[in-house]
């Protein structure tokens, strides 16, 4: 490709709105262009960069025996109705009418359409395993899209779909996709870390995270160094404090003016934070079933005053399609006084509980009346609830679920999500099998992502300097960068040029050619910007000498003179030891469920 001939243009300055260095660089190499917020164009040479994820992700796929297809972006409503999860999800669902007033669904994931094709396709057990899967747009109505392609709307995702008769089946699938996975990204140059995570609208008794790790992530990831616990912070699990067993007391209504806060009531009283009930409102919505409007429902979360509330765990024990926080009017029809909340004697409320509560004798909460709270409130003698679960958040300091000592945090991004769905959709929408004994069962099925888009991005992130991007050899638009420093396109240097960029390119070497009628200075920054691994530089001056310049973007210091005659020889050989050592880091890794 002649760089006089390409279609982007490299920017000398980022939109102001671009923070992160990922989105900086991407626009200022010319890679993408933002259309709306949260939806993108990708330039030719994000296309092409792009196009060598999908081929690695296709062959580490094929490898573990997917089957490559494609299905529609563009869904009827009828077959989210049947799994249910049209009246489960929220605004981020597109949803829109046909011609014919037909309800249809902008797909923001297939395991409906897998689910649809299943019971079409497979009848017998001897069908069984597959694997299918294909590289699609998706479509998200992100509330807050931000960070470039790290968080957006459209997006193009790789999602397979496992079949598999039993559980065991599914197990071996699933595990296969994690050390598929870390194929990937190693061959990406991208450190990744594994997590437990929220199944979040997908569903499904297991789900893992291929978490990127950088200050700049979203995701907070708790870890235990002692015995390598991880887990998303949004469902992690800790070790409660346990309090000391004592027999329920009386209740006791004490005067608490001006107490509006847990912080305040345990200095007036003088009693610790573990001692107390605390109580968060929310509002959930539910989706009507019929078709009809939403409902919301109000909710009371209880936990211990020593925790906090996890807005993942509780939303997942309310099973609503989203919660709001309850306002003072809300709270208030409830029975329920702001700042001096209880469980106790409210009607019209679900009630959710902390697993902690139970376990908590005596504990003071709200007497539901402005300036009073109650002491020795236990749960069973004097409230109950609809659910008593985990939702307590946990954060760094906690103790490890697993082994007791504190749990680390770090940030991260998500760039890969794999789900262990077991019956969720086939179930529902009737994908049945004959087994070997000629029964009817369920298919089992498994569920795996990974965001191509987001995936440049953070390799993006993790391989730039200050003066532009910096691309492993595995996903490089070019694997090199000719630079011509012909004086007006003419002479010696810019027919040395012609004739390498030639050659490269009819032995299979992809050649980014700046063949532009530019000063040096200009070339050598838009080299630097775009990051391609290998730069030739041709001028003059070496070509008198009898030789060209050779260096890598990963070491731009280290510059290597070359005799002309053996140029072609060398560059080959460079390419061949950059792929070799990425190859060299793909490895084994260990699974951990």
């Amino acid at each position: 490709m002649r760089m006089s001939a390409l279609f982007s243009q490299t920017l000398r300055e980022a939109p102001a709105d671009a923070e992160v260095q990922s989105h900086i660089l991407l626009l200022r190499a010319g890679y993408i262009r933002q259309l709306a917020s949260g939806i993108f164009s990708y330039l030719p040479l994000a296309r092409r960069a792009l196009a060598k994820i999908e081929n690695m992700i296709r062959s580490e796929i094929d490898a573990i025996g997917g089957q490559e297809i494609s299905m529609p972006v563009v869904q009827p409503a009828d077959i989210w109705k049947e799994s249910g999860r049209w009246y489960q999800i929220d605004a981020e669902m597109g949803r829109f009418q046909d011609r014919g007033d037909r309800d249809m669904v902008l797909a923001m994931t297939h395991e409906e359409v897998v689910a649809d094709l299943v019971r079409k396709e497979i009848k017998s057990y001897r069908q069984l395993p597959q694997l299918i899967y294909q590289i699609q747009t998706k479509w998200r109505d992100d509330p807050r899209p931000r960070s470039g392609l790290l968080r957006v709307r459209e997006f193009t995702m790789k999602d397979s779909y496992s079949l598999d008769a039993d559980v065991q089946g599914l197990r071996k699938q699933y595990r296969a996709h994690y050390q598929a996975y870390y194929n990937i990204f190693h061959r990406c140059g991208l450190p990744m870390r594994t997590v437990k995570a929220d199944a979040g609208m997908m569903g499904g008794n297991l789900g893992h995270e291929f978490v990127y790790p950088t200050p700049i992530g979203e995701d907070t990831i708790l870890l235990c160094n002692s015995c390598g616990y991880a887990a998303n912070a949004q469902i992690a699990a800790f070790r409660k404090a346990v309090v000391d067993p004592e027999p329920p007391q009386p209740q006791e209504r004490v005067a608490t003016p001006g107490t509006v806060t847990i912080e305040a009531l345990v200095n007036l009283l003088g009693i610790p934070l573990r001692k107390t009930a605390k109580a968060l409102f929310v509002v959930g919505t539910y989706k009507d079933g019929d078709g009809g409007e939403d409902v919301e429902k109000l909710i009371m979360a209880v936990v211990r005053g020593d925790m906090d509330v996890s807005d993942t765990k509780l939303a997942n024990a309310a099973g609503a399609a989203s919660l709001r926080p309850a306002r003072v009017e809300e709270i208030t029809a409830s029975g329920a006084v702001a700042g001096y909340v209880s469980p106790i004697g409210l009607t019209g409320v679900v009630v959710i509980v902390d697993d902690s509560i139970p376990s908590s004798p005596n504990l003071v909460a709200g007497a539901n009346e402005a300036g009073f709270h109650i002491m020795n409130v236990n749960y069973g003698r004097d409230f109950e609830a609809q659910s008593v679960v985990d939702i307590a958040a946990a954060a760094a300091g906690h103790a490890c679920p697993d082994c007791g000592e504190p749990l680390g945090a770090t940030r991260g991004v998500e760039t890969g999500h794999i789900f262990q769905l077991g019956t969720k959709y086939s179930e529902p929408m009737g994908c049945q099998f004959l087994d070997q004994d000629g029964k009817s069962q369920s298919v089992v099925m498994g569920s795996y992502g990974i965001g191509v888009g987001r995936l440049l991005a953070c390799v993006a992130q993790e391989h730039h300097d200050s003066d532009g991007l910096i691309w492993p050899i595995s996903l490089a638009p070019f694997e090199v960068h000719v630079i011509s420093l012909a004086k007006g396109g003419e002479g010696p240097a810019a027919e040395v040029s012609e004739k390498l960029y030639a050659e490269l390119s009819e032995l299979g070497v992809e050649v980014l050619y700046d063949d532009r009628l530019e000063n040096a200075g200009v070339k050598f920054k838009d080299c630097d910007l775009i990051g391609v691994p290998v730069r030739v530089t041709i001028g003059e001056r070496s070509l008198k000498e009898g030789h060209l310049e050779v260096s890598l973007r990963s070491e731009p210091k280290e510059k290597i003179q070359v005799p002309l005659e053996g140029i072609v020889l060398h560059v080959r050989e460079t390419i061949e030891r950059l792929r070799q050592e990425a190859a060299e880091r793909v490895i084994e890794v260990e699974y951990k469920e």
